[in-house]
């Protein structure tokens, strides 16, 4: 029997988050619930915004404008993108949150808010702010000179002065309160960051790095709260052992489980902290097991109708990511593959994720 992955979800009184998050995720759907019923959800609430924060998984492009080594903004990522160009994104195609704002119905895309690009006209639908090889810790994103958590914060205060001149301060404000926040992040707190500087580990056990790590998000949530946000959802850590940099590194050809167990960890964490969070503020909240279905992919490929777990789509596919991926041969069909390259899914695993997510949700709404 096909399993799936329950989505932890937490909320005070109703069923109302649960909805909300299964509008999130509907964006992938691929017969599995009618894009109608996106629509439905996102008219009940009045959703037609969406705003990102968080690393590579959600980044449409924020780091191609700013000083940093950390870039896709060249072929072959982007290849399956419309009209087959790169944008930033560390895939080949559209991620997870380009497909949500394309199931309510308001744009294809999730722009990137630093693109000089970027018409005023499509503020109200959202923006991501993310920014690739950031984390929950400041010290992750300085490493590599992009958009720590707070600067991310930052620029959604200066999105919302464009959005009050754009509509007006009372619209401005609405559409903050019934935007929906999406947070994924805290894969390079632990791979860029806590394994390969020193300096964390000089400071930390990986339990009390892991506190650090939820509490940062916690000071950020508050942040988002006092702006005017009431609605989150926040994407686990991956399993992180069986991303192919780290089985390379790690010389192994099953995943690394000490990286995995530490992952699992992080996550039942940062629950905890959400649970609390929606029982003590007006802030609701939903945490999307994103551990649970890339390894449930993994260990029955063919269930979604992949046939490539081990490798990356891109070069080799055991070492290559950003830069080292620039220009190289790709495999012919990344349908099959659940990794771009050797640390990011393809446009077909982040399809997986919204497909796998919205039935556990359904689940609980009797969908």
């Amino acid at each position: 029997m096909h399993q799936t992955w329950p989505i932890m979800v937490e909320k005070k009184g109703t069923l109302v988050i649960v909805e909300l998050a299964l509008l999130l995720l509907l964006p992938l759907l691929s017969g599995a619930l009618d894009i109608v019923k996106a629509r439905e959800i996102a008219a009940r609430y009045n959703v037609t915004c969406i705003l990102v924060f968080g690393d590579s998984s959600v980044d449409s492009g924020n780091n191609n404008f700013i000083v940093t080594t950390i870039k896709s903004n060249f072929l072959p990522y982007g290849k399956d993108f419309f009209n087959g160009r790169p944008t930033g994104r560390f895939s080949n195609g559209r991620l997870a949150t380009d497909f949500i704002a394309d199931a309510i119905g308001y744009t294809k895309t999730i722009p990137a808010f630093l693109d000089p690009n970027l018409k005023l006209e499509d503020l109200p639908h959202g923006a991501s702010f993310a920014s690739a090889a950031s984390g929950y810790d400041d010290f992750t994103a300085n490493i590599s000179s992009v958009l720590s958590l707070p600067r991310q914060l930052k620029y959604l205060m200066h999105y919302k002065v464009k959005l009050r001149k754009l509509v007006g301060q009372k619209r401005a404000e609405d559409i903050i309160r019934t935007a929906v926040f999406v947070m994924s992040m805290g894969t390079n707190d632990f791979l860029q960051d806590y394994y390969l500087d020193p300096t964390r580990p000089k400071q930390f056990t990986v339990e009390e790095y892991q506190n650090y790590l939820v509490s940062c998000m916690a000071n950020a949530i508050q942040t988002m709260h006092r702006l005017g946000g009431t609605k989150l959802v926040v994407v686990g850590v991956p399993p992180l052992g069986c991303m192919p940099l780290v089985k390379t590194i790690m010389d192994t050809t099953t995943c690394a489980e000490n990286y995995n167990k530490v992952a699992v960890s992080l996550n039942s964490k940062i629950q905890e902290k959400l649970e609390t969070i929606s029982t003590t503020s007006r802030m609701e909240t939903a945490f999307v097991d994103a551990y649970g279905i890339i390894q449930n992919a993994i260990n029955n490929p063919a269930l979604y109708g992949l046939s490539e777990t081990s490798k990356g789509c891109c070069g080799t596919g055991t070492i290559e990511f950003g830069d080292s991926c620039r220009g190289l041969e790709t495999c012919t069909d990344p349908e099959k593959y659940v990794f771009w390259d050797a640390v990011h899914p393809t446009e077909k695993m982040y399809k997986i994720l919204a497909e796998e997510a919205i039935k556990a949700l359904a689940q609980k709404l009797r969908v």
